[in-house]
């Protein structure tokens, strides 16, 4: 699930604790561990012990909050829904009310053991299996984007149509909310996705949210995706925002915070490039390649940078769920905002 060793960020008693878990999660006994992963900005996430067993505790981080964040009532219902697809995610076994020893909402959920792939160029792997770790996600992406809503309980998940315009409204306004310093670019960014705005094809699905490489769990002896976590940013929307936005993530620097494939050889190292992953998740799907590229990517950038704002704003709060990152965010936003005003002027 990531790595350990970070100090718990809710106070909490653990004999409460134990007690409320033993009341609500079918066969747990005593509260042996609790320790919170390091990795992850947003919802502060435990490995909780009982006995041989290991859980995974997903919790609202302490504090005041935006409103619509850190939604994991969101993440357990859409994980529940999605345990009889073809998408593999944890099995979830309890949503609590916001009362809790904890003081704010949790999960709790199978602890799914594999591999968790930090670097998207996988340098811990060899070249052959390297397109096949590439090919599982790309599957397990068309796989999410095929499943119907309706058929599984999620006809309600999200509002219908007009995604792009609404995203843009939503993080616009959560940017203005939670802006540290004027930064001209992201003005810049604004301006500019309204002006060029999509128009609205119809098109719907389950989006995930942030459907990137060190998000998903890999069997440990083969290239398959065996459980895709993190769904708080998950919702109906239109599926070529989770495409863009992993391609995105592709285009940053493969250094510092945010490991990208910039400057990597991909060909060399048996990576697919952009526009062969584009191809395959189309033909999966039976659809066209998209139009108007460049608006999804640089709409993604956007949208990242202004949950990073966020993330920023908490840090200086003393409510982030990582804060010793939170001295580098500011230069982040700041280069990626530049990066995409460049990459939309370049058309």
């Amino acid at each position: 699930m990531g790595h350990e060793g970070d100090l718990p960020m809710h106070s909490h008693d653990p004999k409460e604790l134990q007690r409320y878990l033993a009341a609500h999660v079918d066969g747990f006994g005593t509260l042996d561990g609790f320790e919170k992963f390091s990795d992850g900005q947003s919802n502060p996430t435990y490995r909780v012990t009982s006995g041989g067993t290991d859980y995974v505790l997903r919790a609202k981080p302490p504090g005041k909050l935006l409103k619509s964040a850190h939604a994991v009532d969101r993440e357990f219902r859409v994980m529940q829904a999605l345990a009889a697809t073809d998408v593999r995610v944890p099995q979830v076994y309890h949503l609590s009310g916001d009362d809790t020893p904890l003081g704010t909402q949790f999960m709790v959920m199978e602890m799914v053991e594999g591999r968790i792939f930090w670097d998207p160029a996988l340098p811990e792997i060899d070249r052959e299996a390297r397109g096949r770790v590439y090919d599982a996600m790309n599957g397990t992406l068309a796989a999410l984007h095929n499943v119907v809503p309706d058929e599984v309980g999620l006809a309600d998940y999200g509002k219908p149509g007009s995604y792009f315009a609404r995203q843009l409204t939503r993080w616009s306004g959560q940017y203005q909310q939670t802006a540290t310093a004027p930064l001209p670019d992201v003005d810049w960014l604004m301006r500019w996705l309204d002006e060029h705005m999509v128009t609205d094809d119809g098109a719907s699905s389950i989006v995930h949210g942030d459907f990137r490489i060190d998000n998903m769990i890999f069997a440990p002896d083969r290239e398959e995706v065996v459980a895709l976590l993190d769904w708080e940013l998950s919702t109906l929307g239109h599926p070529l925002a989770d495409l863009a936005y992993q391609c995105m993530h592709w285009r940053l620097p493969h250094a510092g915070h945010f490991r990208g494939l910039g400057g990597v050889d991909r060909a060399a190292t048996g990576l697919p490039d952009e526009d062969t992953y584009v191809t395959d998740y189309c033909a999966r799907r039976g659809i066209t390649r998209p139009d108007h590229w460049v608006f999804y990517v640089v709409f993604s950038y956007f949208r990242l940078l202004a949950i990073l704002q966020g993330v920023l704003k908490r840090g200086l709060d003393g409510n982030a769920s990582n804060p010793k990152d939170t001295g580098r965010l500011r230069e982040i936003i700041t280069l990626m905002a530049q990066d995409a005003r460049a990459l939309a002027e370049e058309g």
